[in-house]
């Protein structure tokens, strides 16, 4: 059952929420990429300009703590000014972030390029957000597929952002990747320029005792159990993508495949988003949630098996995929445990645990990297992996049972 209450029906506009889904999956292409130029070219750096190798993927680790530090207020400004102010206030750190990180690698800083690519975080805490936006005026049955529709705009930013990397990473030779974020920035200008578009009327004046506290929603059954499934996708797949690259130059495989191995490996995340909310339709968002959880271990058994490029393509691949149904199945759960009032809190308190788990896993996987191995890195996915499936299947038996989830 679901825990939404709709008590202000005409908020509720399908009309409006697809042409929202359609603008912000533009959107979402092309800020998209800031995320896949960083991931592709920071721990690279990073081997080169830290004081310890162990540090290469600090400036990966400084995007997702912009991230976890962006969520709750990316959550105070859409509460106060509206979704449209906060996600352009968003699209401003974005084109700070490539202009610093550019300044950092022009001039050989190591902790400049961790504060370019905390920028870059909170620009992706504002661009993360942009799922839950499309889904504010949706109907409840309209919103997996508003999200799965947003989403789907990652694929042209799985082509925008490595084709950037690849094209650009030698235009300011010896200045490896300088270019890159110059042309991170420029999308990010472009991106702003079409979020003008967005239309979310604002919410009605709420009374300060209507909503209930988030004390009480975040012990919803059914809320525990979307944010355990949020934290073992996108923390296990934040891990493995943010070590890829580095491993693959560290294997002897080229710069060129590594950027593909994280192109292939975006355009498995977020291409099946033109049919996951169909599916969840169809056959719930427990099965399809439990289904990408599987092939997330399905893609760490892969990156145990081997060290060759098909090895790390073919774990990458399955590991987005498995990512695009988990987390888009845990996006839809949240959005079943808030009432209209209580959606911005709701979702930027879900973004903020989520994000903080990724954090740990971008600085572990370095340290893991270093004095461990790559294998290690894919082997801590089966603990998480059998924990949220044991509590997903937990929720699905209560439902069955008759109990309110």
């Amino acid at each position: 059952m679901s825990a939404v209450a709709e008590p202000l029906p005409h908020v509720f506009d399908d009309r409006l929420a697809k042409r929202n889904a359609m603008v912000l999956a533009v959107a979402q292409a092309l800020a998209g990429g800031n995320n896949t130029v960083i991931v592709s070219t920071s721990s690279i750096i990073g081997a080169v300009l830290a004081p310890d190798k162990g540090l290469a993927t600090l400036p990966i680790t400084g995007m997702v703590m912009g991230m976890w530090v962006g969520t709750l207020p990316v959550g105070w400004l859409a509460r106060h000014y509206g979704r449209r102010f906060a996600l352009q206030t968003g699209s401003l750190f974005g084109i700070a972030s490539g202009l610093i990180s550019y300044s950092a690698v022009m001039g050989g800083s190591f902790w400049l390029l961790v504060l370019g690519t905390f920028f870059g975080g909170l620009y992706a805490a504002a661009h993360q957000s942009y799922r839950f936006a499309a889904a504010d005026t949706a109907s409840e049955a309209f919103r997996p597929k508003a999200v799965s529709w947003v989403l789907a705009g990652g694929v042209f930013a799985a082509l925008i952002g490595p084709q950037l990397v690849i094209f650009t990473k030698d235009l300011l030779s010896p200045h490896l990747f300088a270019a890159s974020f110059l042309g991170q920035s420029a999308c990010a200008v472009l991106a702003a320029i079409v979020l003008m578009f967005v239309k979310v009327p604002p919410m009605p004046k709420v009374r300060p005792h209507q909503g209930r506290p988030l004390a009480e929603i975040v012990r919803v059954p059914r809320f525990l159990v979307a944010v355990a499934c949020g934290v073992a996708s996108y923390g296990l797949m934040n891990m493995v993508m943010t070590s890829a690259p580095l491993a693959m130059v560290g294997c002897g495989h080229s710069v060129t495949d590594a950027a593909l191995g994280i192109q292939w490996h975006v355009l498995a995340m977020y291409g099946p988003s033109f049919f996951t909310g169909s599916l969840i339709t169809r056959f719930g968002v427990a099965r399809i949630t439990g289904l990408g959880l599987a092939l997330i271990g399905i893609a760490a058994v892969i990156g145990i098996s081997g060290l060759t490029v098909a090895h790390f393509w073919a774990g990458l691949v399955f590991l987005g995929l498995g990512w695009n149904f988990a987390f888009i199945g845990a996006t839809t759960m949240v959005t079943q445990c808030h009432r209209p009032e209580e959606r911005n809190k709701v979702q930027a308190f879900n973004d903020f645990l989520i994000f903080g788990c990724m954090a740990v896993t971008s600085f572990s996987s370095g340290q893991m990297l270093a004095y461990l191995s790559w294998s290690a890195i894919n082997e801590v996915a089966f603990p998480v992996l059998v924990t949220a499936g044991a509590l997903l299947l937990w929720l699905n038996l209560r439902k069955r049972a008759g109990v309110a989830a």
